[in-house]
């Protein structure tokens, strides 16, 4: 991790498959709430080449600058001219289980997996409700991950923190038996 004590802010990768909603959702809300402190970046191991209509509404709607979002491969993070990374973070439970590349520094790597909003099947207002559920969940980990005193924490610790808000809001039916 970068020293806590500078005044540099930590990077954060979020990772997912296909890098077009989940992953794009937490490194806006993380650029928001962590802003100074945090830069996060997200990417996919199989990117989709576009982020995901309803996911960009979404952020439109709740005032995000959507702009610079684009779907892009993790192997932008893995190279020499890529920005350190701090903390690496998966979203989706199928990144989780794929070799990752081996990151320079050997960031903190956590998994924060939630089901794909993008997968769901239905009317308009269920595939609404299933974003609108994703961003929230999002928006909790992210809000107590930004607000861990890391600079108090030990590495071992804040691993466990880390890991434990990767349970936080999951839906009981998705935690492990």
């Amino acid at each position: 991790m970068n020293a806590t004590n500078s005044h540099d802010p930590l990077n954060v990768l979020f990772l997912c498959t296909g890098n077009s909603a989940r992953s794009i959702m937490a490194e806006c809300l993380l650029n928001r709430l962590g802003q100074g402190k945090f830069h996060a970046y997200s990417a996919g191991s199989m990117p989709t080449g576009e982020v995901n209509p309803r996911a960009l509404n979404l952020l439109r709607k709740t005032n995000f600058d959507v702009s610079s979002l684009r779907s892009k491969s993790w192997e932008e993070f893995a190279g020499p001219d890529a920005p350190k990374l701090d903390f690496v973070f998966t979203v989706c439970d199928n990144a989780a289980n794929e070799v990752c590349p081996i990151w320079p520094g050997q960031p903190m790597t956590a998994h924060w997996g939630l089901p794909d909003p993008a997968a769901v099947e239905g009317t308009e207002a269920e595939k609404a409700f299933a974003f609108d559920d994703c961003f929230r969940m999002l928006n909790q980990r992210i809000s107590i991950f930004v607000n861990l005193p890391l600079a108090s924490l030990s590495k071992l610790s804040l691993q466990k923190h880390l890991d434990d808000i990767g349970k936080a809001g999951v839906p009981a039916s998705k935690e492990p038996a």
